[in-house]
């Protein structure tokens, strides 16, 4: 069977956060560098993310700010896959860097969750639903906390593909982002200029949609800035385009990317969300 004749894998829907902070520079990204045993972007620098689980969103979830119908309205899907997306994002941050955006109300959020370390090793290992470890702690879910960014789709020459809707959120006062993953080999907090430098130079290797997400967020001078973006989101997958040897994923900004992108990880045809 020719690559052309080949199925296209089916899309999983996943959930990513870029988390934000105001340092002495500007607005400061929280990036993981993934293990290399990864079966997915191994070894790449990414936001805190990954696949909705089916528990996501299926119980009731004590919830505060946009109902589930404004996200969906947002990411153009329906509202229960709009529910776990958002439940999805809110349950991956917290189990990647320990960051949880809930709260025992509807306007506060917890300060310290290093209270929450078993539940965290629990909701990991898949032992413990969203919903149930809310439920358990008496903690209400901020989707006020969260903004919608992107929508991006792994191009159909991956064995593995996503339906990713990237998040926007600021880190909590008083809450730290760590890197006590087991996907995460290093975490680190930098500018978008500097996590843009490190890649040209061959020091980190980003795919097109983080590297897509860190040169737009570079635009602006704070958080508050990020938050009141009210974007516009366009699903977008890269898809192969040019002759045949020369061949490179067109999306947005594609020649940009692809002239800085560094000898030593060039991608081309295998550069995907």
């Amino acid at each position: 069977m020719n690559a052309a004749s080949q199925p296209v894998p089916s899309l999983k829907d996943a959930s990513t956060v870029m988390l934000v902070r105001d340092g002495a520079a500007g607005p400061e990204v929280f990036l993981q560098r993934r293990v290399g045993a990864m079966a997915f972007a191994a070894g790449m620098t990414v936001f805190p993310g990954g696949g909705v689980d089916p528990s996501d969103g299926t119980a009731d979830i004590e919830w505060a700010g946009p109902e589930p119908a404004w996200w969906a309205e947002k990411f153009g899907t329906t509202e229960p896959r709009a529910k776990a997306l958002v439940a999805a994002a809110v349950r991956e941050t917290f189990e990647e860097c320990g960051v949880l955006l809930a709260g025992p109300t509807t306007d506060t959020v917890v300060s310290d969750t290093t209270g929450y370390h078993d539940a965290r090793g629990r909701l990991e290992r898949r032992e413990l639903s969203l919903a149930a470890f809310l439920a358990e702690e008496k903690l209400v879910l901020r989707a006020d906390l969260l903004r919608p960014w992107a929508n991006w789709i792994t191009p159909v020459i991956e064995p593995r593909r996503y339906d990713t809707r990237f998040f926007v959120a600021v880190l909590p006062q008083g809450q730290l982002a760590d890197g006590a993953t087991s996907e995460a080999a290093e975490v680190q907090w930098r500018t978008p200029a500097d996590a843009l430098a490190r890649w040209r130079a061959g020091t980190d290797i980003l795919l097109p949609p983080t590297w897509a997400q860190l040169d737009a967020i570079g635009e602006f001078g704070s958080t508050v800035e990020i938050l009141a973006v009210d974007k516009v989101i366009e699903p977008i997958m890269p898809v192969l385009s040019g002759p045949d040897g020369q061949q490179l994923l067109d999306f947005p900004n594609n020649q940009r990317y692809f002239a800085d992108l560094p000898d030593t990880s060039r991608l081309k045809g295998s550069a995907r969300p």
